[in-house]
């Protein structure tokens, strides 16, 4: 078990992301899904992260049926708003005035059919809303009951001072992992300045550090990674070398690339918390092996030469997207 921030809720040292059982990753399984929802809680594992708009509004309700006659408070529920989308799954951009905010936590509320949220965050920063003012509106939930603490999502280190003179944060979600770690500069000194916990999403780089991708797999257009530049062309072959480079420390510790990127992610410190979107009981199974390793000295200083920081090709998301992320300003 981990603390999100100062003050801020104890949650399992491995959360599990749910947003690729809805969205983004093309078909899921239903019935699947919820095993591995199931078989998480099992596991040990508190800690659920969704989003409104995975699925537009599918995720939640998929997690609501999935935790369905268990214990309410066995569990912590992670939920980010704000991001607007058409009909067809279209980007419109992000709404945190303190009018949506409400309206959106009431929505979830009754998706998830619950009275509270356990941790509430805007998915990305609106640029043109002041986050003193987003932040205030949670917080005034927070007064109500109806959520019990405050994150933030890809928020800028002014950012989240800013925000924490309005109401504690328990945690910032953040990309981070051997492939994405621009954090380490500006964004995680803040928060630990600051007291904030972290919760990493892309810790197997959308699946390239899983171990099992190809070049040759082909993705449909329902899949996010057919438009990302770290699956596109010679950026694709250049980061499965890595991948390849990372399997001599992997084998040499008898785990797999997964495993060992899990457990490099795991061993950043007590206030990082990964999250691991597995979609299938297999894949969970395999990530929660990354808790029983720690790695020695010899093997980060060997993994830090095959994957060094800022070795990956191509950037997170499109250019488009990546102007939303405050934290990347």
């Amino acid at each position: 078990m981990r603390t999100l921030g100062t003050g801020g809720p104890v949650v399992s040292a491995l959360g599990l992301g749910c947003m690729g059982m809805s969205d983004f990753y093309g078909p899921a399984d239903r019935a699947e899904s919820i095993a591995t929802i199931h078989a998480a809680l099992d596991a040990g594992i508190t800690l659920l992260d969704t989003g409104d708009f995975y699925g537009m509004g599918h995720n939640e309700l998929l997690i609501a049926e999935a935790l369905r006659g268990r214990p309410r408070d066995a569990v912590q529920i992670s939920v980010k708003f704000g991001a607007q989308r058409d009909h067809d799954g279209g980007w419109l951009g992000y709404d945190g005035r303190p009018a949506a905010v409400k309206t959106a936590l009431a929505y979830t509320l009754r998706r998830l059919d619950t009275d509270h949220v356990d941790i509430y965050r805007i998915s990305r920063v609106d640029q043109a809303v002041p986050i003193e003012e987003t932040i205030g509106a949670i917080a005034e939930e927070v007064q109500k009951g109806r959520v019990r603490h405050i994150g933030l999502s890809e928020a800028g280190a002014e950012t989240i001072r800013r925000a924490c003179a309005v109401h504690p944060i328990a945690d910032v979600q953040l990309e981070y992992g051997l492939l994405s770690r621009g954090i380490e500069d500006k964004v995680l000194p803040a928060c630990r300045e600051l007291g904030v916990g972290v919760t990493a999403y892309g810790v197997l780089a959308r699946g390239l550090l899983g171990g099992h991708w190809s070049k040759d797999r082909e993705l449909g257009a329902g899949d996010f990674r057919a438009h990302s530049p770290r699956f596109s062309g010679d950026n694709l072959a250049h980061n499965l070398a890595l991948v390849d480079a990372l399997r001599t420390p992997a084998e040499a510790r008898g785990i797999t690339v997964a495993q060992l990127a899990v457990a490099w992610v795991l061993g950043r410190g007590e206030d990082i918390v990964p999250l691991v979107g597995a979609r299938r009981r297999e894949r969970l199974s395999e990530a929660l092996g990354a808790l029983d390793v720690r790695l020695t000295p010899e093997e980060l200083a060997a993994i830090d030469a095959a994957v060094p920081a800022g070795a990956a090709a191509g950037t997170r998301y499109p250019e488009a997207m990546m102007s939303t992320l405050d934290s990347e300003r």
